[in-house]
């Protein structure tokens, strides 16, 4: 079976696309590994929780329900509670397949904020970290002024990718993937201490400066076609409170999801090798 799953959380809703099995001798539907914001995260981009979905359908002239619950993965089964739930079908809607082509069609869970990065990576070029800056209206620019920002930023892209090259790079893991892009997300992995980041893509820095936290720092990256390996590294512009600087890397390929924890410091680089699947 397949169909979307969506929710709201405090001020944020999000959508996607699921895919699981239905018994229809013991009536249980199961999805596996649905991923729902932490209970405790402050928006709807905070942390996920990987859950299974299990529940049994009662069905009838008079009514359609499905009870069950999410249940955590053992790996998270001490911070994410269960969710139990019993869900009744709406008769009143006699076209549910019009919900799901038409929920496909503005399904938000893929969707960039504006604050979020989209990299095309044949596009790939130090320019992108440096964004024009905001004008105030009524108020010229000082050309002057400008100059010197454009120099000190240029300054500090050239010592970044200098100390960059300088530290090992240590690759973490080797992921293949089934989309053509995909939605990378990095958190702080455990204590939010103050680590702070760089994210570099074929040895080129595409985000600086970046805080880690229980929110998520995402960007969307479109794979080059021409290029099957993409290598994505975490430099680390500190180590934090507590040594050394630890992420948690979410790669969404689709309806996959691959998690990855990094480790770096100011010796060395964690790195991820994004392969295409050859199809």
């Amino acid at each position: 079976m397949e169909g979307i799953f969506g929710y709201y959380f405090r001020s944020g809703y999000q959508s996607y696309y699921i895919r699981g099995k239905y018994n229809p001798r013991t009536r249980l539907l199961t999805i596996k590994n649905i991923p729902v914001t932490y209970f405790k995260s402050r928006d709807i981009d905070g942390i996920a929780c990987p859950m299974d979905f299990s529940a049994s359908l009662f069905a009838s002239k008079v009514q359609s329900n499905l009870k069950g619950a999410f249940v955590s993965q053992e790996k998270y089964k001490y911070t994410c509670p269960q969710l139990n739930f019993s869900y009744t079908l709406d008769v009143n809607e006699k076209n549910q397949d019009s919900l799901i082509r038409n929920a496909g069609t503005v399904k938000k869970y893929w969707k960039p904020r504006n604050e979020e990065l989209v990299i095309n990576t044949k596009d790939i070029s130090p320019a992108v970290i440096i964004p024009e800056q905001p004008v105030t209206p009524g108020i010229k620019k000082d050309s002057a002024a400008e100059k010197v920002v454009d120099t000190a930023k240029k300054r500090d892209l050239e010592k970044l990718v200098t100390s960059f090259s300088q530290r090992k790079n240590i690759q973490s893991t080797q992921i293949e993937i089934e989309s053509d892009s995909v939605r990378i997300s990095f958190y702080d992995n455990g204590d939010i201490d103050g680590d702070s980041i760089s994210v570099f893509i074929n040895k080129v820095p595409v985000l600086t400066h970046q805080p880690l936290s229980e929110k998520a720092l995402n960007m969307y990256l479109a794979m080059d076609s021409a290029h099957a390996v993409t290598e994505i590294t975490m430099y680390a512009e500190n180590l934090g409170i507590y040594p050394p600087n630890t992420a948690l890397m979410i790669i969404t390929d689709g309806a996959k999801r691959h998690e990855v924890f990094l480790s770096s410091s100011l010796t060395q680089n964690a790195s991820v090798i994004i392969k295409r699947k050859k199809r």
